[in-house]
């Protein structure tokens, strides 16, 4: 390589502190020498590369900033006589940002605040900013999930003229419009969702058209009829394409008026939809299939819990203690009949796909219950039961040949959902943990690592390493994300996948329902702009609203365990590191750090190899999935940080 070449590549700062670039021209990282860096994690720089090594690593010679990740910082401000200080939250950043007398705005001293930098001179060991927004007080409930939405650059208001656009739209159902769709007002449609959902972007219809056929619609809110291309409505939702649902609140795409209750497909309203609909007999085959604009109206909403009842008991009569209405009721035979049919053939449909080589995943998920004032008061587990699957599965079915739609009529670009295959060093790892528990992954092909991953899966369920086994599992796999390249969905195991299904909350999935409308009229073919850089921002604001969510779930499991410092809880070692252990609850899924200087009996030494901590005079070991019983040390809301001493 030559010295003068100039590469672009992404800042890395790892948790020791150390350096690196990543860029796409080059396979291996570059490190990072500079005394004075003035550069942050994932900021985008211009570089080349100097003769010398430094272990082996190349080094870099940074020539300018490119982009900064971000704009604005939030940090919590110290407030001297003549100066004052911001401290960043963001751990990676390794500077203060140093606010000058009259730019602190009305923020006191200790003040969460946002801040933007306005200079960073060459010798200069910080840089330079002014406070533009104050947050509150650190610690407080609002502050702290504000900082964890701005932190992540999600705006919480919607702009005055985007507001005003929305408002002029005309949000009538039209003779018109209807006209132009086709009308399945009268066949049977309902929507399955959870329990708290205001926006319901797909619905289901069922009929039977002969013996054991079945037309299956899946109807899918259209968001593209208001949301027109290129409105302000629309570079808004792009912006922030997606929503983000955290603890206690919804950050949506769309406004309001349109997400929960204009395109929201809620019951006895008439809605114009996006339907993909299947002729299926009860084998699972797929005879027919028909794409195109459709106006339904749903008979009934369901929450997950009372469908599962009727899947289960095979009854329409609902219990008043998952009733939505908190009443007992009954609903007809004819739509008990369609989820118990619907329930048989989704599980067809997921068998097929297992032998195809996805991965079944069931890791789970956890809520808060909370009171009043928005303090949780209790964990509950979200399990992934047939109600759920059934959903997934026909979402699933109709992205798949969505995509396959545009592969086959060449549509290109398209948007595609893509997932790639492990890393194999990921994988390794993975093959070397599951093993400390008496499994065996094999990694010598595709086929081997899917059969046996499943198999393992399976095998783990209501054990204590499920939890653990799942969430490694999860982090050796690539990350999903949008692209106008299609590699296939490895994970599924399909070789066509997009988004079609939630377009109130995703943008992406936008794009694809204009994408399918221009494949279903070639009279109105036109090519789409920017698609590939669309796709890149909408992974990497998806990537942004996932740290959000699991960032409020942090605190919130923080908040939750604050009383309960007197406590014994038994949890499973989920992490090792030479600075500690990380423990999760067995009970509630809390996961805390017990540091290496609190562990008593004896030193402890990381073993990386072996993932282990090893006492030098005892040889004590703590290893990956080990049981422990530990207490509250100490929880600390600002900072983020729950600490357990092992008892």
């Amino acid at each position: 390589m030559k010295k003068n070449k100039l590469f672009v590549g992404r800042i890395e700062i790892g948790k020791k502190g150390e350096v690196n670039i990543l860029s796409k021209n080059i396979e291996h990282k570059i490190f990072v020498n500079e005394s004075t860096l003035k550069y942050f994690h994932n900021d985008e720089v211009e570089f080349y590369i100097n003769k010398r090594k430094r272990r082996g690593k190349y080094l870099a010679i940074i020539e300018r900033l490119v982009k900064r990740e971000k704009e604005r910082y939030v940090g919590t401000i110290q407030i001297n006589e003549s100066f004052s200080f911001t401290i960043l939250d963001d751990k990676k950043i390794h500077v203060d940002i140093f606010i000058p007398r009259g730019n602190t705005s009305s923020a006191e001293d200790g003040d969460k605040v946002i801040v933007e930098i306005l200079k960073w001179k060459k010798n200069d060991i910080s840089p330079t900013g002014k406070v533009v927004e104050v947050l509150g007080k650190p610690g407080e409930h609002e502050t702290e999930i504000r900082s964890i939405i701005k932190q992540n650059e999600f705006p919480v208001k919607f702009p005055e003229e985007v507001e005003e656009y929305v408002e002029n739209i005309n949000k009538e159902i039209t003779k018109k419009e209807i006209e132009k769709r086709r009308d399945l007002r009268k066949t049977l449609t309902f929507t399955i969702d959870p329990i708290d959902a205001k926006d319901f972007d797909d619905a289901i219809s069922f009929k039977e058209i002969e013996k054991e056929v079945y037309e299956i619609g899946i109807h899918i809110a259209d968001v593209g009829h208001y949301v027109q291309e290129k409105s302000i409505l629309d570079e808004e939702a792009l912006k922030r394409a997606t929503s983000i649902y955290l603890v206690d609140r919804v950050v949506p795409m769309l406004p309001e008026i349109l997400s929960n209750k204009v395109c929201s497909l809620r019951p006895d309203e008439e809605k114009y939809t996006f339907s993909a609909i299947f002729k299926i007999n009860k084998k699972g085959e797929i005879n027919e299939e028909w794409f195109g604009k459709t106006i339904i109206k749903s008979d009934r909403r369901l929450s997950y819990e009372e469908a599962q009842e009727i899947i289960e008991t095979k009854k329409g009569k609902i219990n008043k203690e998952i009733s939505l209405t908190k009443k007992e009721y009954t609903v007809n035979d004819e739509l008990v009949q369609a989820i118990i049919n619907l329930n048989n053939i989704t599980k067809i449909l997921r068998e097929q796909r297992r032998k195809k080589g996805s991965i079944n995943f069931n890791k789970k998920e956890i809520k808060f219950k909370l009171d009043a004032l928005k303090n949780p008061t209790e964990v509950i587990f979200k399990e992934n039961k047939q109600a759920n699957k059934l959903i997934e599965e026909l979402m699933l079915l109709a992205n798949k040949k969505v995509a396959r739609i545009f592969k086959k009529l060449k549509k290109e670009p398209s948007v595609f959902r893509i997932h790639d295959v492990p890393d194999k060093e990921k994988l390794k790892a993975l093959k070397t943990i599951v093993k400390e528990f008496g499994y065996n992954l094999d990694i010598s092909s595709r086929e081997g690592t899917t059969k046996t991953l499943n198999k393992i899966l399976e095998e783990i369920k209501g054990k204590k390493e499920q939890n653990l086994i799942e969430t490694l599992a999860i982090r050796s796999m690539s990350k999903a994300e949008y692209s106008t390249q299609n590699i296939g969905h490895y994970g599924l195991g399909f070789k066509d996948y997009t988004h079609f299904t939630s377009p109130i909350r995703r943008y992406p999935d936008i794009l694809v329902h204009r994408l399918l409308e221009e494949c279903l009229n070639i009279k109105k073919q036109k090519k789409q702009k920017d698609l590939s850089s669309k796709c890149k921002h909408c992974s990497e604001k998806e990537t942004a609203a996932t740290k959000a969510e699991r960032d409020s779930i942090k605190y919130m499991q923080i908040k939750y365990m604050q009383d309960k410092k007197e406590i014994k809880f038994k949890g499973i070692i989920s992490g090792i590191t030479d600075w500690g252990l990380y423990v999760e609850l067995e009970e509630n899924k809390c996961e805390g750090m017990v540091y290496v200087g609190d562990i008593k009996g004896d030193i402890f030494n990381f073993k990386e190899q072996e993932q282990s901590l090893v006492g030098r005079e005892t040889n004590k070991k703590y290893r990956l999935g080990d049981e422990v019983y530990v207490k509250v040390k100490k929880t600390d809301l600002i900072k983020k940080h729950l600490d357990f001493i092992i008892i």
